[in-house]
């Protein structure tokens, strides 16, 4: 399993309950839906690394 970590999180009622429908839809733990949708973002946003590419730290050290 991937390393993970806490972090406290500060979010608008609103959004919170919009977040815990959608997670009770989707059959996910609120958790699961929040890092579901933050991946789903990433990925469509190309800021993910691809499998096999290397992680944007080891990036950010050849840019000069």
């Amino acid at each position: 399993m991937a390393n993970r970590k806490s972090f406290a999180l500060r979010i608008d009622a609103k959004t919170l309950e919009a977040m815990q429908r959608w997670a009770k839809d989707d059959l996910r733990s609120l958790n699961a839906q929040i890092e579901f949708v933050l991946r789903d973002a990433m990925r469509k946003s190309g800021r993910l690394p691809k499998p096999g590419e290397p992680s944007g730290s080891e990036e950010s050290d050849s840019i000069g």
